[in-house]
């Protein structure tokens, strides 16, 4: 078997959480980074650990998770938090992130969905994937959207658009774009056509496994992994 990575991201109230429903309806191998990020600083992990020492425990909520609106709060002004918070929880997310494509490629998948809000911002990860994609849609609905599923007020919607990298700019390094300006049913042809033409690509990220990989056993595999992404 043969695999491939692919990314997709989006912005705010674009509508990823859409073309994702698509994908996963579709049998597609979707690795949620969100979720991840969320999973590695739970409790008694070795980050939340790491977390607390930087940040204090007045960032705790009642059950000991992380408060992460607290968290952002300090971050958002900080630049130099952020990076430190990213220094702790990153390589997490990254282990994580290998460990779930690793199972999907020893299932034999097609390719691997890696949904990562921030692809384009970071473009870190951007150079491990074959393709990108962009769940796109137009300034007025994207403000529309955002206004009708937050309550916020036009100033309000507006300022937090203007935090993230426009769509106008990141459409410009994706080499697939959903439009999900238009109904539901538009946007699900669309992501149809996509799939199809990914399971049809000829497009691999490793060679067949060869025997020798196999008889190294699990762990020699995983190395030969991370060594891939990490080279």
């Amino acid at each position: 078997s043969t695999m491939f990575l692919v990314g997709l991201s989006g912005g705010i109230a674009s509508g990823k959480s859409t073309v994702v429903a698509v994908l996963r309806e579709l049998g597609c191998a979707v690795i949620d980074a969100d979720v991840i990020a969320r999973q590695v600083v739970q409790p008694h992990s070795k980050a939340h650990q790491q977390i607390l020492q930087h940040f204090g425990t007045e960032i705790l909520l009642e059950n000991g998770e992380i408060n992460r609106e607290a968290l952002g709060n300090i971050i958002f002004s900080k630049p130099e938090k952020r990076q430190l918070l990213n220094s702790i929880t990153h390589p997490e997310i990254l282990k994580e992130m290998l460990k779930q494509v690793l199972k999907y490629f020893v299932l034999g998948y097609r390719y691997v969905i890696l949904d990562i809000p921030l692809l384009f911002e970071t473009r870190g990860l951007t150079r491990f994937m074959k393709h990108t994609v962009l769940v796109y849609c137009d300034p007025p609905t994207q403000l529309a959207r955002l206004m009708k599923r937050s309550g916020l007020g036009v100033a309000e919607a507006e300022a937090r658009i203007s935090s993230q990298l426009p769509l106008d700019e990141k459409r410009k390094w994706a080499t697939h774009v959903i439009d999900n300006s238009g109904d539901r049913e538009s946007t699900r042809r669309q992501v149809l056509r996509l799939h199809a033409r990914l399971e049809d690509s000829l497009d691999f990220l490793w060679a067949r496994l060869a025997v020798g990989t196999a008889v190294a056993g699990f762990g020699g595999l995983v190395f030969l992994l991370i060594r891939h992404f990490i080279s």
